[in-house]
């Protein structure tokens, strides 16, 4: 005669394995997701970057010519 504990525990650490096994896949697919979103974000970024430049430009030669 079995263990009833024993086929209860198997059965819980089957489900615990599987659970863990759908939680694994589904991080592996967000870092993905998040991989794809910074390479897209990478342009916009650049971009932010040169129109603040190009601002922080205008406002010192709007500066610079005020006093003449």
């Amino acid at each position: 005669m079995e263990n009833p504990h024993a086929e209860r525990q198997a059965v819980l650490l089957e489900r615990i394995v599987k659970n863990t096994s759908k939680c694994t896949e589904m991080i592996l697919e967000l870092n993905h997701s998040l991989e794809e979103i910074l390479r897209a974000n990478a342009s916009v970024k650049t971009a932010a970057e040169l129109a603040t430049k190009y601002r922080k430009n205008v406002q010192y030669n709007l500066e610079a010519t005020k006093g003449n």
